[in-house]
């Protein structure tokens, strides 16, 4: 791949941001529009997954991806948003596996979808969505998994008419001033995704959600699955017993580290189940959940330039998550991994965070008070949206943590490193998927 074609597509996604004054717009009319000049590519798809939720769409969606090519089928999927480069977003389906877009696909899509939006008002997600279902509708594949970008009703996915199977994985709050400031209108925003006929997996749920959730399919006619109901997944001597009507699945614990990824592989072994035209045996969910990959979710680090700032022997762990239901789950992960510990040698926990002005801080910590000795916190490099460094740890001390402003990414690794004094320190970096992918970017 030459650096030219690497600057053909920067070029073209620089322009494309351009085209609409706001960065979110939640409609579908400029969707269709482009989707009408473009020959409704969304009509020409394989059977789609469907995936809705505050938290846990990523980790289902690679379950999926991985327990489906285990089984030998060809998948696409379309996640967002990308950690390093753009064309993480869109994977195309391939033996043995899937793989990111190549450049020259994507420039051309890209500007095939330019020419046909023929400089009409619409948005950066709207247009590069319409590039990856043109993709998605050129190429062969058993399946695509298709993530909502934001809310569902009017995202710029929910223009499949009939998907296999739609999935919600758990709501929260976030994202209150386009979705809602409340679990039932944000549920509900989620939850228009649902279909006549189509089977919708549900996963675990604050009872408020789950009503507006089961409101909304009873209006919409979809049968509900929902999880502790109709199906159930959890931990047991080591391994992970699934349970539905159809029976019961003993299987290894998924890759991805901490508990919350137990209820994500029900959640995506039910969605495989209720597929029905796309089966699988009980070796290719197993398999799957073995090799499952979705990097920067609980991700552990053993390598890199942010190594030299830390004292050896440094544990680093690296996770997008940005609200406070993350927070939650990724605190509980921590909260496991420092009991198994070996006794008298207990790892401090630290913090270095970065987030944008948009999140709740404040809830992200909180989960954190009494188990991180320190939060360094940073400005994200390269995001105008992010939060100063001094706001950020004001919102970690308003938590009731320790914590001081950073100047740089180096300055809080060095700072992290004289928090620890004589300890081995377990590290923590976390409040953003941008922070994440500035990490991963740098760290390779």
């Amino acid at each position: 791949m030459s650096d030219n074609a690497l600057v053909q597509s920067d070029v073209i996604l620089q322009r494309l941001t351009k085209l609409h004054p706001k960065l979110i717009d939640l409609s579908l009319e400029r969707t269709w529009r482009l989707l009408s000049a473009l020959d409704n590519p969304e009509r020409r798809l394989p059977p789609v997954f469907h995936i809705a939720g505050t938290n846990g769409k990523g980790s289902v969606a690679a379950m999926l991806r991985a327990m489906l090519e285990a089984g030998d089928y060809a998948v696409h999927s379309y996640t967002s948003p990308h950690l390093v480069r753009f064309h993480e977003r869109i994977r195309l389906a391939g033996k043995p596996h899937s793989a990111p877009i190549e450049e020259s696909d994507l420039s051309q899509l890209l500007d095939e979808c330019e020419r046909a939006n023929a400089g009409e008002p619409i948005t950066f997600f709207e247009i590069t969505t319409g590039a990856a279902l043109l993709a998605f509708s050129r190429v062969p594949a058993d399946a695509l998994i298709l993530e909502v970008g934001m809310g569902g009703r009017l995202d710029t996915t929910n223009v499949v008419d009939k998907p296999a199977v739609s999935v919600i994985t758990p709501v929260d709050l976030d994202h209150q001033s386009f979705l809602g400031d409340t679990l039932t209108l944000i549920a509900t925003e989620k939850a228009g995704i649902l279909k006549r006929g189509v089977p919708a997996v549900i996963g675990p749920q604050a009872e408020e959600a789950l009503t507006a959730i089961e409101k909304a399919a009873a209006k919409a006619g979809a049968p509900l699955f929902v999880h502790g109901q109709d199906f159930t997944a959890h931990e047991e001597a080591g391994a992970l017993v699934y349970q539905d009507e159809a029976g019961l699945l003993d299987l290894p614990l998924p890759r991805l580290p901490g508990r919350h990824q137990i209820d994500n592989a029900g959640v995506a072994i039910c969605a495989l189940r209720q597929a029905r035209a796309l089966p699988l045996e009980r070796e290719a969910i197993a398999q799957g959940l073995g090799h499952v990959e979705w990097p920067a979710r609980l991700q552990r680090l053993t390598r890199g330039p942010i190594f030299q700032y830390l004292p050896e022997g440094t544990e680093v762990w690296l996770d997008g998550g940005h609200n406070p239901a993350a927070g939650r789950a990724v605190a509980e992960a921590l909260a496991d991994l420092a009991q198994h510990d070996a006794p008298g040698e207990a790892r401090p926990l630290l913090l270095l965070s970065g987030m944008l002005e948009t999140k709740d801080a404040g809830g992200f910590f909180a989960s954190f008070r009494g188990l991180a000795a320190h939060v360094e916190t940073i400005r994200i490099p390269d995001a105008d949206a992010s939060l100063s460094a001094e706001s950020l740890a004001a919102a970690a001390e308003g938590a009731g943590l320790s914590a001081s402003a950073a100047s740089s990414l180096n300055d809080a690794l060095g700072r992290l490193g004289v928090a620890a004094g004589r300890a081995t320190p377990r590290v923590l970096i976390c409040g953003s998927l941008y922070l994440a992918g500035h990490i991963l970017k740098d760290n390779a």
